[in-house]
């Protein structure tokens, strides 16, 4: 067998919208922005570089409709680079750029082989003699499991299965195109190109089952390192490697307030948190943290009302570090009250009536119905992600956890705090 390497990545989301960025301006804030497509230019660097036979794209290489055609166009220029270099590229397409989603289109490079949407389709790559087998979306919501329909593997060849799968609803996925591992093992072929699970997976050798994760992390919930999988095939078997190309690494940072009594400390806490998060996880990169603040402590009310001035603070001390080395998503209070807040007196007594409303089932209905008013006003891509606590809490109908927020506010302004 003619030994040979590919690259396989997946859920590329070119111009994904990044929501709570509208309205930041700098450095940070416009890095994040491109991220996508500068990770997708690093990954086209690497298949020249390395000299790859080939890419496979497993789904999801927009985001949906194009806004206009430069997203197109972006798209298009990559694929002429490796046209230029002799690589070709196989291209299925997945929930998000199903053939009924992508309104705007253009001609492709020769280099570029899309699978179509009706039945499986084979592409044989001269070179190397490995056949390609794969099957586009034709429309978002696919729930037919898609492995009976694709062919059998080609004798004495090299065979390659791409699917956009959920493969059981991975990882809180939405399960398209269901089906089993037992499934893809069945069918025989020697590597499955998976997409649609955001996170890097071996699931299988021999044959084997990959998922190389989105080359970006767009957002808090896919943190740590974002890439392909480079594969290599060899007479000694396959060999596969996770290769990062993220431009912008997301941490979930946690700060202990726990026992704390002055609220200066937990800044100096807040300001050692990012420079040690960098520090360890960084690898060179913008890293954009949500800071997380925990712990029982006697500053809970003051935190609570003071969450904007700590995000403030906190982006001000990731400046301070350098434009390119952090960036603060958000500040999240998850302090408790600690039992020295209690007061004695009449603010104690108000204390303990807050601490049981949430046993009264009138009051916590009407809180619900008062909230979600108020929520119905709202744009949806804040209720999709929201930006403080208080209003994710208003959006999950958490109604004890509300009113144990107040309680804290409360009691710190009558503290004076």
């Amino acid at each position: 067998m003619t030994s040979f390497s590919f690259i396989h990545c997946a859920d590329i989301h070119l111009d994904s919208p990044l929501r709570g960025l509208a309205a930041q301006e700098g450095h940070a804030p416009r890095l994040i922005r491109s991220a996508c497509r500068r990770a997708f230019e690093i990954l086209v660097d690497h298949a020249i570089d390395e000299n790859v036979a080939f890419v496979v794209i497993a789904g999801d290489l927009y985001d949906g409709t194009w806004r206009d055609c430069n997203t197109g166009f972006f798209f298009i220029r990559q694929m002429g680079r490796l046209n230029e270099a002799g690589i070709e590229v196989y291209l299925v397409y997945g929930n998000h750029d199903a053939e009924s989603r992508i309104t705007r289109q253009l001609t492709l490079p020769g280099n570029v082989h899309v699978f179509g949407a009706s039945n499986a389709g084979t592409f044989i790559h001269e070179a190397t003699g490995a056949v390609i087998h794969g099957r586009s979306y034709a429309t978002p919501d696919v729930t037919e499991n898609l492995v009976p329909s694709y062919p059998d593997p080609v004798a004495d060849a090299f065979n390659i299965g791409v699917l956009h799968t959920g493969l059981g609803g991975m990882g809180g996925h939405a399960d398209y195109a269901p089906c089993t591992l037992a499934d893809l093992v069945a069918r025989a072929y020697d590597y499955w190109a998976l997409g649609h699970v955001h996170r890097q997976e071996v699931l299988h050798r021999d044959p084997w089952v990959v998922f190389p994760g989105n080359i970006q992390g767009r957002h808090i919930r896919e943190t740590g390192p974002r890439g392909y999988m480079r594969v290599t095939v060899g007479d000694n078997g396959v060999e596969t490697l996770a290769v990062p190309v993220d431009v912008v690494r997301w941490a979930h940072v946690t700060v202990d307030a726990a026992g704390l009594d002055d609220p200066d400390e937990v800044l100096i806490r807040m300001s050692r948190a990012i420079e040690d998060a960098v520090d360890r996880d960084a690898a060179g990169r913008l890293m954009a943290c949500r800071l997380e603040i925990t712990g029982m402590t006697g500053l809970h009310g003051t935190l609570v009302l003071r969450e904007h001035q700590l995000l403030e603070e906190a982006r001000a001390m990731a400046l301070g570090l350098g434009e390119e080395r952090a960036w603060i998503e958000r500040v999240v209070v998850s302090t408790g009250m600690a039992d020295e807040t209690a007061a004695d007196g009449s603010i104690g007594d108000i204390a303990d009536l807050m601490a049981g409303a949430a046993d009264d089932p009138d009051l916590v209905e009407l809180l619900r119905n008062d909230v979600a008013k108020l929520l119905a006003k709202l744009p949806r891509e804040i209720t999709l992600d929201p930006g403080t606590d208080l209003l994710r809490l208003a959006r999950d109908q958490d109604a004890s956890a509300l009113l144990e927020q107040e309680r804290a506010g409360v009691i710190s302004r009558l503290l004076g705090g």
